[in-house]
């Protein structure tokens, strides 16, 4: 018997069967336009049964229980994007502490909402607040140089600062600015669940680290951020990088131990 009869036969749906004119031994087959004979129907019920069961047609409890999953699926990327929208309508309009007074827009983050690899950087800088966006001009050249170094494109990663608004005279973070930034930053590693976090610059890994320890003894090894223990990377800032061309083979060797946290699922 067919398999697709028997998947007619146990969703219910009547299955005709071909049977032979009485007379004549040669006679051709004609379809029955009558209901379907009740012992073929009660044959293929029963050869069905067990395969609809375990595997071709599930029951009313298990489409249930996809649909629920679906739909709380979708209801949780609906969720995400809302507090999404939400958390960036709340940083665009933050006035926690006074670099709001100066900035011309707040420096929210670009890229992969569910990134593998997130990017933290410090401050926005005076190019950054014209167009709201981190590393961009020639500092974000370089770190756009640095993830295609390692396979990767900036659209593939998310960047954020430790500060959503510009100090002024793009001076260096103060703690108390840092810390009314705090929150945005956790919300945003708790949304994206980043694989590994790449931390640029000595503000942004004594902040994320919670040490005063200068970059140079805080990188070559991978830290544990978090109660999750998201693996964290630590390496020069790409300012420095331009002053400091001799430092950037410290930075590959850096981003070099980025590869297997990124392709580990264990990680």
């Amino acid at each position: 018997m067919s398999r697709r009869v028997q998947y007619l036969a146990a969703m219910g749906i009547p299955v005709y069967a071909l049977r032979r004119a009485a007379s004549g031994a040669g006679a051709a087959p004609v379809a029955s336009d009558a209901a379907p004979v009740a012992s073929d129907v009660a044959a293929v019920a029963s050869e069905a049964a067990p395969v609809a069961s375990d595997a071709v047609a599930p029951d009313a409890g298990a489409v249930a229980l996809r649909e629920t999953r679906v739909g709380a699926a979708a209801a949780t990327r609906l969720t995400l994007a809302d507090a999404w929208r939400a958390l960036e309508a709340e940083v665009r309009d933050c006035t926690r502490c006074p670099l709001h007074r100066g900035r011309t827009q707040t420096v929210f983050g670009v890229g992969r909402r569910d990134a593998d690899l997130l990017v933290v950087g410090e401050a926005p800088g005076e190019e950054e607040d014209r167009q709201g966006e981190p590393f961009v001009g020639p500092a974000g050249r370089l770190l756009n140089a640095m993830l295609r170094a390692i396979g990767l494109s900036r659209e593939q990663v998310y960047i954020a600062n430790i500060l959503k608004c510009r100090p002024p005279g793009n001076r260096d973070p103060r703690p108390d600015e840092a810390d009314a930034c705090a929150s945005f930053l956790d919300r945003q590693i708790e949304m994206i669940g980043p694989r590994a976090m790449l931390a640029v610059g000595r503000i942004s890994a004594q902040r994320l680290l919670r040490t005063e320890q200068p970059v140079g003894k805080l990188r070559g090894v991978v830290h544990r951020y978090g109660p999750t223990g998201i693996p964290l990377v630590v390496t020069y800032h790409p300012a420095y990088l331009l002053r400091t061309p001799i430092a950037k083979a410290k930075s590959w060797q850096d981003l070099c131990m980025l590869a297997p946290l990124l392709s580990s699922s264990s990680a």
